[in-house]
């Protein structure tokens, strides 16, 4: 496993990464924005699922291996491109359509998720961060594993925190017809840029 002060070198150092807005921190804004708050902790749920799937891919070398080969990282880039565009569009047709649901609640999770694992800048970030604290000459599996863990719980507090905030501003102006639909343009419009970043990506 991973050393004490391994450990505790890396957790500032995440939590640094975590609070620094990125794609996923504003789409969870846009899910507060357009379904409320309990939307924007699914979300960010999903989201941290999503590193953490990440962190299991790099452990197992997949990662390498995908962002070898340039046809696979832009396979789940065009991916990740038309599901952002996807929610764009939903934004955009209905707009905020206020708290989801309990049922409804798997939609978000979802969606975070998606948006995280066809993100293939998180694949890079992840192959190009954590193996800095990953002793080789131990099981490296559960190394990734237990950094990947810590990464997607404090992305999914910074994540959910600015999701709810968003979601409790986004309730104020429910009642205005105009307002709401306001919001869900805005909320369209984040999905949509993200779409773009993501579509404009070079592998750097």
């Amino acid at each position: 496993m991973v050393d004490g002060p391994v450990l505790l070198a890396f957790v500032p150092a995440a939590l640094a990464l975590n609070l620094t807005p990125g794609a996923d921190m504003m789409f969870c804004v846009g899910q507060g924005l357009r379904s409320g708050g309990r939307a924007a902790l699914a979300a960010s749920a999903g989201v941290a699922c999503g590193v953490l799937m990440h962190a299991a891919l790099a452990g197992l070398g997949l990662g390498t291996m995908v962002a070898a080969l340039p046809w696979a990282f832009d396979v789940i880039r065009w991916i990740g491109v038309g599901y952002l565009l996807w929610l764009a569009l939903q934004s955009l047709r209905s707009g905020p359509v206020g708290a989801a649901s309990g049922d409804g609640l798997a939609h978000p999770f979802r969606s975070g998720f998606v948006v995280n694992i066809t993100n293939p800048k998180v694949i890079l970030f992840v192959l190009a961060f954590v193996p800095q604290f990953v002793d080789p000459t131990r099981a490296v599996l559960p190394q990734f594993l237990l950094l990947g863990l810590v990464l997607s719980l404090g992305g999914f507090v910074a994540n959910a925190l600015a999701g709810v905030l968003a979601g409790r501003a986004g309730q104020q102006v429910m009642t205005r017809p105009r307002a709401a639909r306001l919001l869900g343009w805005l909320s369209g419009g984040i999905f949509a840029a993200l779409a773009l970043r993501l579509a404009i990506l070079e592998r750097g």
